[in-house]
This record gives structure tokens, sequence and C-alpha cells, in this order.
């Protein structure tokens, strides 16, 4: 676990010291587009954030092949070889794409060629253990088909996702943090070495975000682009790929006792179907519901528009943060609660606290003019928003998320179309505007949105 501890510390560390030098680079280079109507931030804000995310991808890699135990894992085992191999590759295509706005369908093709790299140096699926059925040889052909449409399928639910400031590294840190500790249940409890490679992966996964964060929550400072988005959704894939298919129920010694006893005590045994997908339920179920309503209205499936969950969350009258941490919340509730029926399917008070946690999830949504507020000892470690107004402290000069404030002067309508979304009103440069302060309920009544 040390060794882990380490890798992670050490990935968190480089990407969140690149972060800062990679923002310039991508003013300079020009990696910083426009405010488009879809968007909701108000400031051009630079991308290419995956550059640093990558750096921080090669060292933990570099750091864990010279460790004691996690070298090992590169002695028996390409796959750390191969996901570095399919991560460049979808790297430079977002690289690619966040300066030159590459097609869509050669940003697609690009990441079946990444997958189908991987699958030529050993990450692929071999088979699949089938509740009522066993495990299930594939071919190879068979093998290839599945990992690839894993490998895109997750790629772009994570691409969909990130919308806001802060919401696909976190959710996809959130994600990780649950698949480590199921492979490293799976590898340190059953001891099945095949699953060390996917608890490198995720503990790799979890510092590239951890350290890329910082820069990203709201306000933004950079983006990570697509060179970042599809980076991380691979190595989300990657992970759940290299653990898919690996576990052989026979050496988990889980045939025991009475019928009705075996079938709970395969559950670890089939998770590696759900886990993948219980990691990408918000995004996949983002994705899903784009690619019907852009094809119900015509449209083709990767036109943008501004219909995601988050953008959703925004309309309602959920402040920019507020509706990255509900998002972080249903995540965390899919990703976790699946972890907790892995390793006891038979307690019924599993059950009932997902479905408390469900129950506090729509309450949130349903108030969205709540403001947390941090207690007393902790207020010095939060954003200015969340600490208590002392008694006749005057509010300060920027508006609180869920307060609404009155412009001091009139507001004069301009002729571009405002972008609805709490987001910050001091100038300068995140990219660099002058568009003045202004009531962020006013400009979402000016955009047409409800309130």
């Amino acid at each position: 676990m040390r060794e882990y501890l380490l890798t992670l510390c050490i990935t968190a560390a480089v990407t969140y010291l690149l972060t800062g030098p990679v923002r310039k680079f991508a003013i300079v280079a020009g990696a910083m587009p426009q405010i488009r109507a879809r968007d909701v931030h108000r400031e051009p804000t630079p991308r290419l954030g995956g550059i640093a995310m990558f750096f921080g991808l090669c060292a933990g890699l570099l750091v864990a092949d010279h460790l004691t135990n996690l070298s090992e894992v590169f002695e028996k085992s390409n796959e750390p070889r191969a996901l570095l191999s399919g991560a460049a590759l979808i790297w430079l295509i977002g690289v690619l794409d966040d300066k030159f706005e590459i097609d869509a369908l050669i940003k697609l093709g690009g990441q079946m060629i990444a997958a189908g790299v991987m699958v030529m140096q050993g990450l692929t699926i071999l088979w699949l253990p089938i509740p009522g059925v066993g495990t299930v040889a594939l071919t190879q052909w068979q093998g290839t088909l599945l990992t690839v449409a894993l490998v895109v399928i997750t790629i772009n639910a994570v691409n969909f996702v990130d919308g806001l400031d802060g919401l696909a590294a976190g959710m996809v840190c959130i994600a990780s943090a649950a698949f480590f500790m199921y492979a490293y249940r799976v590898w340190y409890g059953y001891g099945i070495e095949e699953a060390a490679p996917a608890t490198l992966f995720a503990t790799i996964l979890i510092g590239m975000c951890v350290g890329f964060l910082p820069h990203n929550m709201h306000p933004a400072r950079i983006f990570m682009g697509d060179s970042g988005s599809m980076l991380i959704g691979l190595v989300l894939a990657a992970s759940a790929i290299s653990i898919t298919g690996q576990i052989d129920p026979d050496r988990m010694n889980l045939f025991s006792g009475s019928e009705r006893a075996t079938v709970h005590q395969m559950v670890p045994a089939y998770i590696p179907l759900l886990m993948p997908l219980t990691i990408i339920a918000i995004p996949a179920a983002d994705l899903v519901l784009a690619i019907v309503r852009r094809t119900w209205a015509g449209q083709s499936p990767f036109a943008a528009d501004r219909g995601h969950l988050h953008h959703r969350l925004l309309e309602i009258g959920h402040s920019h943060s507020r509706a990255v941490l509900i998002m972080y919340f249903w995540s965390a509730l899919i990703a976790f609660g699946a972890l907790a029926y892995s390793v006891n399917s038979a307690s019924m008070w599993i059950v009932l606290g997902v479905v408390f946690l469900s129950a506090i999830g729509l309450a949130l949504l349903l108030l969205p003019r709540f403001t947390p507020r941090a207690p007393r000892w902790a207020e010095a470690f939060v954003p200015p928003r969340y600490r208590r107004k002392a008694v006749g402290e005057p509010e300060p000069a920027e508006a609180e998320e869920g307060t609404e404030a009155e412009p001091a002067v009139p507001v004069v309508e301009e002729p571009r179309t405002p972008v609805a979304a709490g987001v910050s009103r001091v100038n300068g440069v995140n990219g660099a505007t002058a568009l003045g302060a202004r009531s962020r309920f006013l400009d979402r009544r000016k955009a047409g949105t409800s309130r």
C-alpha cells in the first residue's frame, strides 16, 4: 500500500506542478478559444491541461517501475506498456483537437486506433464471467470488438460530462477510488496477481485527477480539454479491461456451503461486469440521452448543445459549484454502492443505505437555493463563499453563490447571447474580457432560461 501511495503522490505532484507552465504555454500557443453559446464560463480559458496530466501518467509509471513490489507488474505483464502506447496516441489527438478543432469522426477513428494499439499489446478482454452461465471464453475478434467498444464508450462518456469546472476530473477521481478499492481487495485479499495492473492504473488515475483539480475548480484557470478528458477516459477503460475476465472463480475458493451461499459469494467474480458500468453510469446516461435528444431533433449525434445533465442543473437554479457537488454525490453513490455490494451482497443494510442516500440526493436537487456553510473551525480551509458572515460584516463585493444581488449600476443590453451559469465576475485574464460586473440571475433571465 505504501508504494501505491507513493506512486499516487508523485503523479499528483508532477501534474500539479506542470499545470501552471502548461497554462502559460496554452495562452502563448493560442489554445484559448472564444466563448461559445453552449459554454457556461464567461471568460476565454486556456485548454491543453491534458499535457500536464499525460506527463503525470508517465511519471507515475516510471516511479512504479523502480519500486520493489510494483516493478513486478512490468516484469510479468505487458499491460502498462500497452496503456502508455494507447494513452500517447489519444493524447496527441486530443492536443491537436484543442488547438485546431479537428473533425469528430477523425477523433472517433483515433479513439478506435488507440484501443486497437492496446489490444495488439495484450490489454484485452479474454473471457467473461456471466451469472447463471459461468466463464465464457471469447474469440480473438469478439474480445477485440468488445474491448474497442468499451474504450470508445468510456472516452466519449467522460468527454461529454466535461462541461463544468472540475466536473470530469472529480467524477473520474471518485470512480477511480472505488475501483482501486475493489481491485486492491481482489489482488490482496484473494491473492490474484492479475488484478495488480488494474490497481496500479487506478492509483495513477487518482493522482492525475487530484493534481489537476486545484487548477480546474470553479473558477477554473485552465481546462483539461480533449487532450485530458479523452486521456483519463482511456485510462479508466484500461483499468476495467485489465481486470475484467481475469478473475478465476476457482482461485477465489468461492464454491463452498449451500447453493444459495455460493451465489452470494460469487458476487465478486461478477462485479467486473458491473463495476465498469457503475463507474461511468452518470457519464454514460448523459451520453445516451444526448444521442437520443440530438437524433430525435434531426441533428448529428456529435452536434454540441446545452442539454447535458449539468446544464439542466444550472437551469433549475443550482449554482455552478453546487451542480458539480451534486454530480459528485451521485457518482460516488453508484460507484461505492456497487463496491459495498461486492463485499457483502447478502446485507440488507447496504440496500437501505443506498435508498437513504438517494433520498438525500433527491432532496438536494429540490433545494437549489440552499447555500452550505462550513463550521467555524473549518472556515480557513474553504472558499469565502462558504464562510459564515460575522454580525455587522458587510457583504463581499462578489455576489455569493445562491444569493440574488442587484448590480450597482444598470446593466446595458448587449447584442451577444449571454451564457447562463454561476460564473466568476472577477475581471482579468482567465482569458481576458471586459464584461463588467453583473448579476448572474439577470443573465439567466436574459438567456431565456428558467429559474
